[in-house]
């Protein structure tokens, strides 16, 4: 596989992101910490998908001390995780769950999207809180209180943008921006890009991702990077300018060594 300086900045990007997530839940029983090999984040909260760590040299990890960093998250009780790595990556333990995509784009190749002119984009603060978690948990299909548990602490905090499409006075969708300036340089990462249904195929979600990209790129970020998860979303990000890198395997199932 030929892997570039655009793929491995990528994947540094995306840890960097992640990184971010687990300082701003080091209050909730999250964190955030790098070890022998890997970069790790928890969130607290008890869902594999959002605890998760990202290999940098797969023959220096100890999984044992991993496995004791997870176990002590949320106050002791612990939480799931997986690890990403690049393709081709040997761990000792560890089931490959599947292949995430990653993709990229640079500040001189990005396409602009306005919204229908039924739809207005702003800021969502703390008070839209009920009005995010509405549109995501139904986006995305996960139970209201889960998600309010991940998207809350995003609303007030520094280097995290949510973006509220609004039809009429109704949140009809939304998404988050993730600011970075780490290993990857000054960065910006989008996630989370959801849209009600009755609202869909009308351009509100790339207009929702054009939105954080012109605002990210106007404070200075170099390189934006995302992840589709379909075909269809991938076409969509390809219309704004991303073009596709290579992907990060997502191990999970670490169970204790006997």
């Amino acid at each position: 596989m030929n892997v570039t300086e655009l793929d491995e900045r990528v994947w540094a990007a995306h840890s960097d992101a992640w990184q971010a997530e687990g300082r701003l839940r080091t209050p909730l029983g999250g964190g955030a910490t790098e070890l022998p090999g890997v970069r790790l984040m928890a969130s607290g909260l008890p869902h594999g998908r959002w605890n998760s760590g990202d290999v940098t040299d797969p023959a220096r990890i100890d999984l044992d001390v991993v496995r004791a960093w997870y176990a002590a998250r949320a106050g002791g009780a612990g939480v799931p995780w997986g690890l990403r790595a690049p393709p081709g990556t040997r761990i000792a333990d560890g089931r490959l769950l599947f292949r995430k995509r990653c993709m990229a784009l640079l500040p001189d190749r990005v396409a602009t999207v306005k919204p229908p002119p039924s739809v207005e984009i702003r800021t969502a603060g703390p008070a839209d809180v009920e009005a995010v978690v509405r549109v995501d948990s139904a986006a995305f299909g996960d139970a209201v209180d889960d998600t309010r548990g991940w998207v809350e602490p995003h609303l007030d905090a520094p280097g995290f943008t949510v973006a509220l499409a609004e039809s009429d006075g109704q949140a009809v969708g939304a998404a988050t921006a993730i600011a970075t300036d780490d290993r990857a340089g000054r960065c910006v990462g989008i996630f989370g890009v959801g849209v009600l249904e009755g609202a869909r195929h009308r351009g509100i979600g790339g207009a929702l991702t054009s939105w954080l990209l012109e605002r990210a790129f106007a404070a200075g970020a170099t390189l934006a990077h995302l992840n589709p998860d379909t075909d269809a979303a991938a076409r969509l990000y390809a219309r704004l300018g991303f073009v596709e890198t290579v992907g990060l395997d997502v191990f999970v199932d670490f169970y204790a060594s006997r």
